[in-house]
């Protein structure tokens, strides 16, 4: 006869094994859910306006990989982001408009979750490689920002450093995984940048990954690259060449260059129809330097209001996904990526704090999807005055300050339209964009 303290050991035995093979399955179940979700590489250009790639009707610049990006995928004809790259930054991180989170120049709010977070917390390995701009490094508190910011490893510029701004381009100063590169004299950064990403690639292959590539290109001061006619810089990097829009034009291509390289990767590594390859821009480009669209003269409007500041290029390509050639007027603007990417990854958005965006998921699918009914552009921080933040649709856009224009046919924004002018179309309009304003709060 077993006795009742068998029983009980022999019961216990029992669910404990099944407790563990439970375990198991749900083990291999979660790797395997992981392995089917998709990929996913952001790559945002330093100072590069809608205007300046071939895709969107620009005829200044060589950018035949993008372009090859956009025919192959689906892209965007209105995003919109802050007119600077350090609130867009936050911005696109943490899916939350300047108001609510921007702490001024160079700072992200520790108390914040970005993308970085939701994707590690989602089983993905994570990593960020280029402009970080959002601590100093010498500082020793700040060593493993990035990570903390919720990235598995980090090779950025480090911005600032021992009193001193270091150089981004030749000899480039720079945070690799908590501790200064050695051995950067005579090398371009963007090519370290760029050999970090594609070495992540490689060695993630087999797992979910979130490459987030910020590019320092193609932020002043406009050196030579690699690929200039002339030799470029020596070691020190101090050369610039002969004028800031012949050096642009050779850092545009040399951007699409890198662009290039990381596709083939994706190519090489056979995960180019399970990676999601996002491309966009911070702000406008740089005031100085004029673009063509066609017979258009297009100046450069970085720090602007208008859409020389904050309209960018926006291109989604999913290999076998995203309709190919597919054109969308939807309206996006930067606080929309995190719930996009969180959405892909089959991550849970933070409860506890207003996300402003939503996700455009189903549009990259060619489903018909929730497009935004106007966006919001904002230059700063709570602070920031009714001139510096403003909503808009395709058409029209108000300002905080009561302004309201029809920017399809006043591009530039001479000559708003005072109330009670501008016939229903404006006034509803107005009324319209006056309450997603008072909305923002």
């Amino acid at each position: 006869m077993t006795s009742p303290a068998a029983v009980t050991r022999r019961r216990f035995l029992q669910a404990a094994a099944g407790a563990t093979l439970a375990g198991l399955l749900g083990r291999r179940a979660r790797a395997a859910d992981a392995a089917t979700r998709p990929n996913i590489v952001l790559i945002m250009a330093d100072d590069l306006g809608y205007e300046c790639l071939g895709a969107n009707g620009g005829t200044t610049y060589r950018t035949p990989n993008l372009d090859r990006l956009a025919a192959e995928g689906t892209r965007f004809t209105h995003a919109y982001c802050a007119p600077l790259c350090s609130p867009t930054r936050v911005l696109l991180m943490t899916g939350r408009y300047g108001f609510r989170n921007y702490r001024g120049w160079g700072i992200l709010d520790p108390a914040e979750k970005t993308f970085g977070h939701l994707l590690r917390e989602a089983g993905y390995a994570t990593c960020v490689s280029g402009k970080w701009q959002l601590c100093r490094f010498d500082k020793p508190e700040n060593a493993d920002q990035p990570k903390r910011a919720g990235f598995d490893e980090h090779c950025v510029w480090t911005w600032q450093y021992a009193k001193g701004k270091p150089s981004r381009y030749w000899a480039p100063s720079i945070w690799q995984n908590g501790k200064l590169l050695e051995g950067a004299k005579g090398k371009f950064g963007p090519d370290i940048h760029c050999d970090f990403v594609c070495d992540f690639l490689e060695r993630n292959k087999a797992r979910p990954f979130f490459a987030y590539y910020p590019t320092n290109l193609v932020h002043a001061p406009f050196v030579q690259t690699p690929d200039s006619k002339e030799a470029p810089a020596p070691s020190g990097g101090k050369k610039k060449g002969k004028g800031g829009q012949t050096n642009y034009a050779a850092m545009v291509a040399y951007l699409d260059k890198c662009v290039g390289r990381v596709v083939a990767t994706l190519d090489r590594l056979g995960l180019r129809s399970n990676t999601l390859i996002l491309f966009t821009g911070d702000n406008g480009t740089p005031r100085g330097i004029t673009s063509k669209m066609g017979e258009a003269t297009i100046p450069g409007g970085k720090g602007k209001m208008t859409d020389a500041g904050t309209h960018v290029p926006l291109i989604a390509n999913w290999k076998g996904t995203t309709p190919a050639g597919r054109v969308l007027d939807d309206l996006v603007d930067f606080s929309d990526v995190l719930p996009t990417l969180a959405e892909m990854a089959g991550a849970t958005l933070p409860t506890d704090r207003t996300i402003d965006g939503r996700s455009f998921l189903p549009r990259l699918r060619g489903e018909k999807g929730s497009p935004r009914e106007w966006a919001y552009i904002h230059h700063g921080g709570a602070g920031a005055k009714g001139n510096l933040r403003a909503v808009r649709t395709q058409r029209w856009k108000l300002y905080g300050d009561g302004r309201l224009f029809d920017v399809r046919a006043d591009t530039f924004e001479k000559t708003p339209i005072a109330e009670g002018d501008g016939g229903d179309e404006a006034a509803a309009a107005r009324k319209r964009l006056a309450a997603a304003l008072a909305s923002l709060k």
